[in-house]
C-alpha cells in the first residue's frame, strides 16, 4: 500500500486614496506577471512588494488573512471567504480597507494579471505601522497584501492513495475560529508532521480532536460523519461548510460533536477538508490503518462530487 508522507467592516479614510488608484492605473506599470503582488492599492513587481519594519503584522503577528483558490481562472466560494475575511476583522477590531465589491475588483484583477488557470490568493491586512507598543495606536491605515500564485493540486495519485497524518498537542490560543496571521501553533505542529514524514498534523486538546494545522478534520462511522463544532476551538473551513452542505443532499448524517483520538483510529474513514486540498481522505494516523487502509465510500463520493460542483474532476 502506498500512502503519501510529506517529502518534502467598515471602510477606513484610506479606501478612496486606494480606489483613487484605478486599476487601469496598476495595469499600466505592469504586463503579464507571473506572481502578482499588490500592496495598498497597487499592483507592483514581485520585488517591489515591501512593507514597513514597523508594521504591527510582522511585529506582534496583529492582522487577519485568507486564502481563495480558483479553478479555470475563476475565485472559487469568493464571496464566503471575504465574508469571513469581514468577521475575523471585526473581531479584532480591524478597520476593512475595502468594500466586499471592491475586494471582488481587485482580486479578479489579480487573478487576470496573473493568467494561471489554478491559483492561489493570498489577502492579509494589519493594523498598520506605527512604533512598536502593546496597544492599539490611534489614526493608524490598515496594511493590505494580496498575493497570487500558482496553485499545484494534489496528483490523482495521492488522492486515490490516501495520506498519513499525526496527532499533535493543540497548543493555539482560545479564539481559533478568527483567521488571524498569528500561526504559531499550526506551524510547530506541523513542523512536527514534516518530522514525521506525514501529511498533516491532526490537533488534540484536552484529549479532544479539533482540527487540522491547515485543515478540518472529518471521522466516519457507520454511515454518518463526524466532526468538531464551530466555535472558538476551531477555524470553520470554507471547504468544510460546502463539504457538509453536500453531505446533506448525499443525506449523509453529520454531528457535529468533539471525540476523542481513539474514535479516529476505529473509524471506518477520515478525511481533511481545505482550500488546497479539497477533500482528501486520511489512511493511517500514528502509525495505525484507518478503515481499510484506502479512502473510503463516504469520502469518494464527496471528492467526486466536489469535482464535479467545481469541474476539476
Amino acid at each position: 500500500m502506498e500512502i503519501h508522507r510529506r517529502g518534502s467592516s467598515g471602510v477606513s479614510d484610506r479606501s478612496d486614496e486606494f480606489i483613487g488608484e484605478s486599476i487601469g492605473e496598476s495595469i499600466g506599470l505592469l504586463s503579464r506577471m507571473p506572481d502578482i503582488a499588490f500592496i495598498n492599492g497597487r499592483f507592483v513587481p514581485w520585488a517591489e512588494a515591501t512593507v514597513s519594519i514597523d508594521d504591527r503584522g510582522f511585529q506582534f503577528g496583529d492582522g487577519v488573512y485568507e486564502v481563495i483558490r480558483t479553478y479555470r481562472g475563476v475565485p472559487f466560494e469568493l464571496d464566503a471567504h471575504l465574508e469571513r475575511l469581514s468577521r475575523s476583522a471585526k473581531e479584532l477590531s480591524l478597520l476593512q480597507p475595502y468594500s466586499r465589491t471592491q475586494w471582488m475588483e481587485w482580486i479578479r484583477e489579480g487573478v487576470k494579471l496573473a493568467g494561471y488557470r489554478e491559483a492561489k490568493v493570498y489577502i492579509q491586512i494589519t493594523r498598520g505601522v506605527a512604533p512598536r507598543d502593546h496597544a492599539f495606536p490611534p489614526d493608524v491605515s490598515p496594511t493590505v497584501v494580496m498575493t497570487v500564485r500558482e496553485l499545484h493540486p494534489l496528483s490523482p495519485a495521492i488522492r486515490h492513495a490516501g495520506v498519513a497524518a499525526r496527532t499533535v498537542e493543540d497548543l493555539r490560543w482560545g479564539r481559533c475560529d478568527i483567521k488571524s496571521i498569528n500561526l504559531l501553533g499550526n506551524v510547530l505542529a506541523r513542523e512536527e508532521a514534516k518530522k514525521a514524514g506525514v501529511f498533516e498534523a491532526i490537533l488534540v486538546k484536552d484529549g479532544l480532536v479539533t482540527e487540522g494545522s491547515a485543515s478540518n478534520v472529518m471521522a466516519v462511522r457507520a454511515g454518518s460523519i463526524v466532526t468538531a463544532p464551530e466555535g472558538p476551538r476551531i477555524l470553520s473551513g470554507v471547504t468544510r461548510t460546502v463539504v457538509l452542505t453536500m453531505a446533506a443532499k448525499e443525506r449523509i448524517l453529520v454531528e457535529e460533536r468533539f471525540f476523542p483520538v481513539d474514535f479516529l483510529y476505529t473509524a471506518d474513514e477520515v478525511f481533511l477538508t481545505g482550500t488546497t486540498i479539497e477533500v482528501l481522505g486520511v489512511v493511517e494516523i500514528d502509525g495505525r490503518v484507518i478503515g481499510t487502509g484506502r479512502p473510503g465510500p463516504i469520502t469518494r463520493a464527496l471528492a467526486a462530487r466536489w469535482a464535479r460542483l467545481t469541474g476539476s474532476g
